[in-house]
């Protein structure tokens, strides 16, 4: 078992009432851990688009400065000032950054449980994971298969856990098919592979023909493309083809929201029996859980009245189905880990290099194929 650390570097986010986003990195103490904790050397933490709310505050990436360098590096940015109005609750306030990662347990507490951890790779959702060590319940870690590489295992919750999710509440309420927008990330890669494996139809919609070709050529059956003078058509076919009746958009703002409980509406209208001048008597249902598009969410209300737009996130659905399916929503991603829910990465970064300016323009745009892991504990530059 290795020494415990008396400190490690965090990466911390702090809006202060000015109007301006700091970030930078903390020496923060390590603390010996309780009886049920473990302490983790974190050695990956992807940076998801759930992570980059908290960590960049809405700021103006564009307007970015740095100083100093490797763990004294300092970033700040301009926040609007519309943005501020919903940032009350946060100011002045130095916040832990990272919802999940991985790595290896370098000393735990007296309890014979958390004793089995040492020196074994698992995964936490836990939050601030961009940090060096990381201090947490046994019960909160993920023992990952052995040979599973942190790396492999750092993105084992959030995006598996949604995409099972997804299906899951598909499931729960009735559908059996569903629709996926911003369908080429990573999240759509693993939800094709997913509904592949479960023999679930998936309507997959990107916004580019490089895209499309990206799911095709990993088994995705059904691929309509938004920027197509035919996407209307196309988006229709494919609802009629799965009858998929339940959606989950990850752009948030715009019409595309809108635009699928239309085609939806369409799709039922052309299998219907009889006519009804109150519009299809399925019930259409679009999920908003991401916001790629921060403008507002627009729709015309020609989808009958048999219809809901909501919102959905991970951690209400995983509350809501209690901690023994949710665990065993863990353990399937575990054991596929390498395969259903295998992520990639396009680069991986210090913490001091997370903070370097060209990244964080980079991975600020959630950009396809742009998927960012920090190694808090590779060297610093």
């Amino acid at each position: 078992m290795a020494s415990i650390p008396k400190s490690g570097l965090q990466l911390r986010s702090n809006l202060k009432k000015e109007g301006v986003l700091e970030l930078s990195l903390v020496d923060t103490p390590v603390s010996p851990p309780k009886p049920d904790e473990v302490v983790v050397r974190v050695d990956a933490a992807p940076i998801n688009p759930s992570d980059l709310g908290l960590l960049l505050a809405g700021a103006d990436v564009d307007s970015a400065k740095a100083s100093g360098s490797g763990a004294k590096t300092v970033v700040t940015a301009n926040v609007p000032a519309s943005v501020m109005r919903a940032m009350a609750g946060r100011l002045d306030q130095s916040l832990p950054v990272g919802n999940e990662g991985a790595g290896v347990v370098i000393a735990a507490g007296d309890s014979p449980d958390t004793q089995k951890l040492i020196d074994k790779t698992v995964a936490i959702l836990g939050g601030a994971m961009y940090a060096q060590y990381r201090v947490i319940r046994a019960s909160q870690c993920l023992l990952l298969p052995s040979g599973t590489t942190a790396a492999e295992g750092a993105s084992c919750f959030v995006n598996p856990l949604t995409a099972i999710g997804m299906v899951e509440t598909m499931k729960l309420e009735g559908h059996k098919a569903l629709v996926h927008t911003a369908a080429a990330s990573n999240l759509g890669q693993m939800l094709v592979k997913l509904t592949n494996k479960d023999g679930i139809p998936l309507v997959n919609i990107v916004r580019k023909p490089e895209q499309a070709a990206l799911l095709q050529r990993i088994g995705a059956q059904h691929v309509v493309d938004s920027s197509a003078p035919t996407f209307f058509d196309d988006l229709t076919n494919a609802l009629v083809a799965t009858g998929a009746t339940i959606a989950f958009d990850a752009t948030g703002g715009g019409k595309l929201a809108g635009h699928i409980l239309t085609c939806m509406e369409i799709a039922a209208n052309k299998t219907a029996k009889e006519y009804s001048r109150y519009g299809s008597t399925t019930h259409k249902q679009v999920y908003i859980y991401g916001g790629l598009d921060r403008g507002p969410t627009e729709f015309n209300r020609n989808f009958g009245m048999a219809w809901g737009i909501g919102g959905w996130l991970l951690t209400p659905f995983l509350q809501k189905i209690g901690p023994a399916a949710a665990q065993k929503l863990r353990e399937r991603v575990a054991s596929e880990i390498k395969t259903t829910f295998a992520s990639k990465y396009t680069k991986v970064v210090s913490l001091a290099e997370a903070l370097q300016l060209e990244d964080i323009a980079v991975y600020a745009k959630q950009a396809t194929g742009a998927k960012y892991l920090i190694n808090p504990n590779k060297a610093l530059r």
